[in-house]
């Protein structure tokens, strides 16, 4: 397990329940997000339980909150053992009606922050090791807009670069929808995102077989039994059928 983890995206969500079930293995925590009390709420709770955290407040999409999470991912003085590449968000499917620069951020925070991001904590982790946990989503299997398309670089990444550092595990996480607050942030209140019951999934269990696929070095982990199969479906559908399967919800 590791002694040091820094999670983006920490401050609700996946992010803030990686948080709680690493600081109860007994991981430190690095928490980065952009809401200085949402993120102190989740060190609060962590300390609670014993665990410690500290916060660094930056927004990942600006140059100066980038450079001064790197900076802190390529400490070799305190270095990170688990770096999550967890911050995201979510735009509406129809890709031609979004106002472009929404687009480009979105494709920012999903791909160019964790590659900038991994690279940085490779330049520590090749020589004392490490690992890396890419939120990634099932929909990287399945057409559904930009979305999709950005989460599928995250596995084809991670896929290469576990079987290319020999000292680095590089794991995508590819879970199915979960209850968060991920879809309200969108202007979705629960039980409006279009999407029957049976293929929601729960933070907890998600976040709990993620970090065991991770301890195993796996280069994808795809959470519960349903989004296995659906994963496996994926390579013999054609893809008309696909992109149906990817309009539904939000």
């Amino acid at each position: 397990m590791p002694r040091t983890a820094l999670i983006t995206g920490a401050s609700s969500g996946l992010g803030a329940e990686y948080a709680r079930q690493l600081a109860s293995q007994g991981a430190a925590l690095v928490l980065v997000g952009r809401s200085a009390n949402a993120l102190q709420s989740v060190a609060d709770e962590v300390s609670a339980r014993g665990g410690s955290a500290t916060v660094i407040v930056a927004d990942l999409l600006t140059p100066d909150g980038l450079a001064l999470v790197v900076e802190r991912v390529s400490s070799v003085q305190h270095p990170i053992d688990l770096l999550i590449n967890n911050a995201g968000f979510g735009l509406p499917l129809e890709f031609a009606n979004n106002d472009v620069k929404a687009e480009l951020d979105h494709l920012t925070l999903h791909v160019a922050v964790p590659l900038q991001l991994s690279h940085a904590a490779l330049q520590v982790m090749r020589e004392r090791g490490g690992r890396i946990l890419n939120v990634a989503s099932i929909a990287a299997y399945i057409p559904r807009s930009t979305y999709g398309a950005c989460k599928q670089w995250l596995v084809s990444f991670s896929r290469w670069a576990n079987s290319h550092y020999d000292n680095v595990s590089v794991t995508a996480v590819c879970p199915g929808y979960t209850h968060t607050n991920f879809h309200e942030r969108m202007g979705l209140a629960p039980g409006h995102e279009g999407i029957s019951g049976w293929m929601w999934l729960n933070a907890a269990d998600v976040v709990a077989e993620s970090l065991r696929d991770v301890a195993r070095g796996k280069a994808v982990s795809i959470p519960s039994l349903k989004y296995k199969l659906i994963a496996k479906l994926t390579a013999v559908l054609p893809d008309r059928t696909l992109a149906r399967m990817g309009s539904r919800g939000r």
